[in-house]
């Protein structure tokens, strides 16, 4: 046994060391200074080929203001809020950083809880890290600070570095950003507001930052931020901070703050590139929002500065040759979001994501969501019918030649031979724009004309989740995807405009799927931050189905709804959309170089509800055709000017041809077509009605794909004979697909 002696010079020894530590440490450390902190920098963005975009960040948002130019009632907000023994504690809370760094020796995530003088002194350190070491630091210098400097000093110090959203840091920047006032002048409702946004602007700024998190929207910032300030105010009014009468005139209306506005350089699509590369840049290293927003940071993205130029150009001309809001109420609120990707890359060299911060649009169309897709999901269906076949087939995929029911109006069965019910029960009918009896068709001719009942059908019989995995396989994000219900088949799903470009670039590549990335490198200080590989090229689909669908849809531009895109002159492929009540219209298409989406829709300000398009630009209803296929058409033409022109690899032959039940035996004599021309247009309507009348003939680019009828699709005609009705009819929405139930595209 040890005697006691040396247990006690053992114990004195470990003590002593302990203390001589803490002594070392202490006069290591210095007392932060709120000046210092002052000095962020800007973080500056590149073009591809190395120039600078745009330089922006915090450093000029900042402006140090002494405690007597800060409202009582800014003071004692944050106060009541989050330390309410401040006057009296030493400045360290040591249960706090006890249960910090116990948590942090697990491996879990730092705990709250810091004093004012704690969350003061991590304020002025240019690295958040949550390390031991750092925390440690955080507690002497908050020991030193408590001990030399006066109170005043100290929350002087903590107004004037803290974060409070939109790019402002200290009190004098956040009342200029949120009120447009000196910090002096803000009221105690506006400085209850302002000490809610020190929980985490992210998700207290009713503006809302869904390019961060989708959890932080606006209407649940809104809430958040409404609990927050009246939680605040109650406690400055139980700590008798302001009186029952300021407290009753605070508490009675809640400050909306103003709305965004823009910043130095960040005009143009310049602010939504630089929207775009932050977001990849937060989700794609450890960077936190808070040291990225403290700026020294050069970011290199992907974008080319001519093609971006040239997208925009594009929209601004069929803006300002069709869309006129002076002289049509139907005109106002029209939207464009676009982007252009790389296929076998997934780099984004262009895109387009409104009109501009400085005209009041801080929403990125291009990475927006909330945007239904309409037919451009049809290509998704096919892919996988040719991949995994139907329920018919045992897994074997099945040919674009197969025949399903093109007519409107059509009863749709379950895999098991039920038919889909309604949520009243009532049988489901799949409608099509237009009335006209197309019969038994191709899957090709089908997608030509952008008509819905044989994809619905045939999402059925291959199985909507099937559908939805080779979707995903292409790019096209989990939390875009709508309810697997009928329609789904058809674009009731909501991937952004740069899912969608990068989705339609694995057809391009012949089924190589690479995720969109905006950004090549990071560096801070000159040192190289990690996480900004190239992503990985991998196979999403057989290359001959990836292929065949390039096929099918080479034809929609040379014979179908998108014929507008020839004007092209070179070798393309894409695929038209348009939705439920005319919501929005999309055209996505692609070279082998390029594949680009272009997106078109109405959106009320506010409350951001999407507004039918009937009636705008002057038309009776907008389609994927029409405006967006034109847009998409003049900026390729400048995109690819003085590029070659490769075509896409051949299609070979899926032998697997399985039509839909009821689908009549070929014969060898070509059906003649039909002499009753169609009492409306098929499908996308008016703008994107082929030049000739609707027919069963469509051109083959090799004897494989004209089918055994003699090079037609004909069939017999056929048309419902249940006369039973959905629920609702579809009326102006031009063919509702099943009574308001499902939803989704029109063609």
């Amino acid at each position: 046994m040890p005697s006691w002696k040396l247990v006690s010079g053992l114990c004195l020894f470990f003590l002593g060391s302990i203390v001589a530590a803490v002594g070392v440490g202490y006069a290591m450390v210095g007392i932060p200074s709120e000046n210092t902190a002052a000095k962020s920098q800007n973080n500056v963005y590149y073009w591809s080929d190395g120039t600078q975009m745009v330089a922006t960040g915090t450093g000029a948002n900042r402006q140090n203001v002494t405690i007597d130019q800060i409202p009582k009632a800014m003071q004692w907000s944050v106060i009541s809020a989050e330390n309410k023994s401040f006057y009296t504690d030493s400045g360290v809370d040591p249960m706090g950083i006890a249960r910090a760094l116990a948590n942090m020796a697990r491996g879990g995530e730092t705990q709250g809880g810091s004093t004012i003088t704690q969350q003061f002194v991590k304020n002025t350190y240019l690295s958040q890290e949550q390390t031991v070491t750092r925390k440690f630091k955080e507690m002497f210098i908050s020991i030193k600070v408590g001990t030399q400097l006066s109170k005043q000093q100290v929350l002087q110090g903590y107004l004037n570095t803290s974060y409070y959203g939109r790019g402002a840091y200290g009190i004098q920047a956040a009342a200029q950003t949120y009120y447009g006032v000196d910090a002096v002048k803000l009221t105690p409702s506006q400085c209850a507001f302002l000490a809610a946004l020190l929980k985490g602007p992210t998700y207290y700024d009713p503006i809302g930052a869904t390019n961060i998190d989708p959890a932080a929207d606006a209407k649940s910032n809104t809430a958040r931020s409404k609990a927050r300030w009246s939680w605040i105010l109650e406690q400055m009014h139980n700590d008798k901070r302001i009186t029952d009468a300021e407290y009753q005139t605070a508490i009675k209306k809640y400050p909306e703050p103003q709305g965004l506005k823009a910043t130095k350089g960040m005009t143009g699509q310049i602010s939504y590139l630089v929207d775009t590369a932050k977001k990849y840049v937060l989700s794609h290293s450890d960077i936190s929002q808070t040291e990225f927003d403290q700026g020294g940071y050069q970011i290199y993205t992907t974008f080319q500065k001519d093609k971006v130029n040239e997208l925009s150009a594009a929209v601004k001309k069929v803006q300002k040759e069709r869309i006129d809001p002076k002289k049509r109420d139907l005109d106002k609120y029209v939207q464009f979001g676009a982007a252009s990707v790389v296929p076998k890359d997934g780099a984004i060299v262009a895109l387009y994501g409104g009109d501009g911060y400085e005209n009041g649009h801080f929403t990125n169309n291009a990475d927006t969501s909330g945007v239904p897709v309409g037919s451009t999901w049809k290509p998704f269906v096919l892919a996988a019918a040719m991949q995994y076949g139907t329920y018919k087939t045992d897994g074997v995929g099945i040919s674009p030649l197969s025949k399903y029911n093109g007519d409107d109006h059509l009863k749709v069965r379950n895999q098991d031979g039920s038919y889909v019910l309604n949520k009243d029960n009532s049988i489901f009918y799949q409608n099509n724009e237009s009335n006209y009896p197309w019969g038994y068709i191709s899957l090709r001719k089908a997608m030509e004309q952008s008509i819905n009942t044989p994809f619905v059908q045939l999402g059925m019989d291959v199985g909507n989740s099937k559908v939805r995995d080779v979707a995903k396989a292409s790019g096209i994000l989990d939390d875009s995807f709508a309810t697997l219900n009928p329609s789904f088949a058809i674009g009731t799903s909501t991937p952004s405009a740069i899912r969608m470009a990068d989705a339609y670039a694995t057809f391009a590549a012949s089924g190589k799927q690479a995720d969109p990335y905006s950004v090549t490198a990071v560096k801070h200080d000159g040192q190289a931050v990690s996480g900004f590989t190239k992503p990985t090229v991998k196979p999403a689909m057989p290359e001959n189905v990836a292929n065949n669908v390039t096929d099918t849809l080479e034809n929609v531009i040379q014979n179908g709804t998108a014929e507008a895109a020839k004007a092209l002159g070179r070798t393309a492929a894409g695929k038209t959309g348009t939705t439920d009540s005319n919501k929005s219209a999309w055209f996505v298409g692609y070279t082998q170089q390029l594949s680009t989406s272009i997106a078109m829709f109405r959106e009320n300000p506010k409350d951001a509800e999407l507004l039918s398009m009937n009636g705008t630009a002057g038309v009776a209803s907008i389609h994927g055709g029409d405006i967006p296929t034109a847009v998409w058409t003049a900026y390729m033409e400048s995109a690819l000017k003085g590029k070659s022109d490769p075509g896409f690899p051949d299609a070979t032959k899926i032998d697997k041809v399985s039509n839909e039940d009821g689908a009549p035996t070929p014969t060898p004599t070509p059906v003649v077509t039909p002499s009753k021309t169609p009492s409306e247009t098929p499908s996308e309507t008016p703008s994107e009605t082929p030049s000739s009348t609707p027919s069963a003939t469509e051109t083959c680019r090799f004897s494989w794909q004209c089918n055994d009828n003699g090079g037609t699709d004909g069939g017999a005609t056929s048309t419902p004979t249940d006369t039973a009705t959905a629920t609702e009819t579809s009326g102006s929405d031009r063919g509702n697909q099943n009574g308001g139930i499902f939803g989704g595209s029109t063609g």
